[in-house]
């Protein structure tokens, strides 16, 4: 019997995955899509496991970054249309628990990055775009295909694209659903860095360590005031400032890194 979308989250446990590997090392968690032999199209187990890991991410003050990836060679190819559960749930359910999801993963106050070997289409694509950073391999292509399978953007595509890229080149992805390259897409400034294949692991470790030893709360409070400066005045964004430096100032990790400055060695931030 196919598994509805809605089913409870809560009870799962990390080793009974069934479509995702999660696990962490030094601070960094990461999330791979498993289903490479369908280069990891989502189906409603991986949204559920999906939001259970960013809940984990989330509430782990060990887990200082996350990095979302996919295994096989591929990202993520979207949706999986021939997942029998998708009849389960009314449509309009379905993609709001999924909007929770795609909510869940932009609301995170840790940094993210999606590290990108291949395929990332769809939802796919907009589950890479909504990470924080993204690192590629030049053999990745993105691609927001929904036109071609007769639908529209979701996972966030609608809102994450423009800001990305500005309304009309957004458009012209939304319209048309062409294939991307990496390095188009570095061009367009949809990623941050296109390396080879067999870089990719590294510059993305390299990332990831060096996020874990920056200040966590200065680091969420700036990753949180980029996030909502598309809907603010000059002047709100100012405060918005002032507000988060007040914080930063008077917290630890701001008397910690001016110690470390004129003692010349690295800061050890903690977080508060």
């Amino acid at each position: 019997m196919p598994q509805s979308l809605f089913t409870s989250v809560k009870s799962m446990e990390l080793e009974n995955l069934e479509t995702i590997r999660y696990g962490s090392t030094d601070g960094v968690a990461e999330i791979c899509l498993n289903r490479p032999e369908i280069k990891n199209a989502v189906n409603s187990t991986m949204w559920r496991e999906l939001e259970f890991c960013l809940d984990d991410f989330a509430s782990d003050a060990d887990k200082k970054v996350l990095v979302v990836t996919g295994a096989g060679g591929a990202f993520c190819s979207g949706a999986d249309l021939s997942d029998r559960s998708r009849t389960v749930d009314p449509p309009m359910h379905r993609m709001r628990k999924v909007g929770e999801v795609a909510l869940k993963l932009h609301r995170l106050a840790k940094p993210t990055i999606a590290k990108v070997p291949g395929i990332a289409a769809g939802a796919g694509c907009n589950l890479a775009f909504g990470c924080d950073l993204i690192v590629a391999s030049d053999n990745a292509r993105f691609s927001e295909i929904f036109i071609k399978r007769g639908l529209s953007l979701d996972f966030g595509g609608s809102w994450l694209l423009p800001r990305l890229i500005g309304l009309h080149k957004a458009k012209e992805l939304a319209f048309f659903g062409e294939v991307i390259p990496a390095a188009k897409a570095l061009e367009l400034g949809l990623v941050n860095r296109v390396v080879g294949p067999e870089e990719l692991d590294r510059v993305v470790d390299e990332w990831a360590q060096e996020l874990t030893l920056a200040p966590p709360l200065a680091l969420s409070l700036s990753k949180a005031m980029l996030n909502d400066s598309f809907s603010m005045t000059m002047a709100e964004a100012l405060e918005q400032e002032a507000r988060s430096q007040a914080v930063n100032l008077v917290a630890e990790d701001a008397v910690e890194a001016i110690a470390a400055f004129k003692e010349k060695r690295k800061p050890v931030f903690k977080g508060r």
